[in-house]
């Protein structure tokens, strides 16, 4: 350790994996209304398709929270927050966490990784994390969908009263619902995140446009935002769908997919485009420059426990 600084040396796994996590806590906190607005937009043409209604309660973004704000309180656009960060410190600890240590896997411990290993990690990582915290993406989606009724009840009281009823009305297998489709979306949704921040911000290293700091974090983050948004928008809008579903609405995500296509066209499978952006592309700002900051933080902690002299 002698000589060696710990900006120099690489953060462990084990940092790496509570930082992701924590990270993925705080941009969650950041952009969590953004993606409630995303998520009442996404199931709009569902009611309407459903009912035969042309009434169209949410329109753009800023007007989905204006509108939520004004008919159900400021507080609802951080429903599902509980299940939220819950999901992040399980998800994003493992999709994010364990990238690097993927990517070594695939390469047998070396750091030269192509395109396609650092894909392969990608697809890996994110699969795992849905196989784990599923259940809290269900409840999540379920909390910022859910709209106070005129006589004030709600489908669900609290976090763990979602849990139990969902467990109990759609049995457990009910809390792994969409499970297949949000495998799918996060293989690309990881694939698409990660391996574009990646790229991005080796190819600003290797030609010197910026040093690895913040500026660097922040333009690498917000190209992976995009990117991704463009990729996963559709798969993303089947799945919210799908979870939100109720019993028997659905026979399978591939249903969930026809029943969009013919009933309101291929443009429902960008419906909250722009939330999904603004949400991504914030989240990911937040996110990475946090990750960043918080392995480096950590590092420099470990050191000093190792090295006190």
């Amino acid at each position: 350790m002698v000589g060696i600084k710990p900006s120099d040396l690489p953060p462990t796994a084990a940092v790496k994996f509570f930082g992701a996590g924590t990270a993925g806590c705080f941009a969650d906190l950041v952009t969590f209304p953004l993606d409630t607005a995303k998520v009442r937009l996404q199931i709009q043409g569902e009611s309407t398709a459903a009912s035969g209604s042309a009434v169209v309660k949410y329109r753009g973004v800023f007007g989905t929270i204006s509108t939520m704000v004004r008919t159900e309180g400021a507080r609802s656009l951080y429903n599902g927050l509980v299940a939220g960060l819950q999901r992040q410190m399980s998800f994003a600890s493992v999709r994010i966490g364990l990238y690097d240590s993927m990517k070594q896997f695939y390469t047998r411990g070396t750091e030269k990784a192509n395109i396609a290993t650092r894909l392969l990690a990608g697809s890996t990582t994110g699969a795992m994390a849905v196989a784990l915290a599923q259940p809290t993406d269900v409840v999540k989606v379920r909390f910022q969908a859910q709209a106070r009724q005129s006589d004030g009840l709600k489908r669900y009281n609290s976090t763990m009263d979602a849990y139990r009823s969902i467990a109990r009305d759609e049995g457990v297998r009910g809390l792994w619902k969409g499970c297949m489709p949000n495998i799918t979306r996060n293989a690309i949704v990881n694939c698409a995140e990660l391996v574009t921040y990646d790229i991005i911000k080796e190819l600003i290293l290797k030609y010197d446009l910026m040093t690895d700091n913040l500026p660097c974090h922040f333009t690498a983050a917000f190209g992976a935002g995009f990117c991704t948004t463009i990729v996963a928008s559709p798969v993303d809008v089947v799945k919210t769908r799908f979870m939100n579903s109720t019993a028997g609405q659905y026979s399978s995500a591939l249903n969930c997919t026809l029943t969009m296509l013919t009933k309101e066209g291929p443009k429902a499978f960008y419906k909250g485009f722009m939330p999904s952006f603004l949400r991504l592309g914030s989240w990911n700002i937040v996110m990475f420059v946090s990750y960043e900051q918080i392995k480096r933080g950590l590092t420099r902690i470990q050191c000093s426990w190792e090295s006190p002299f």
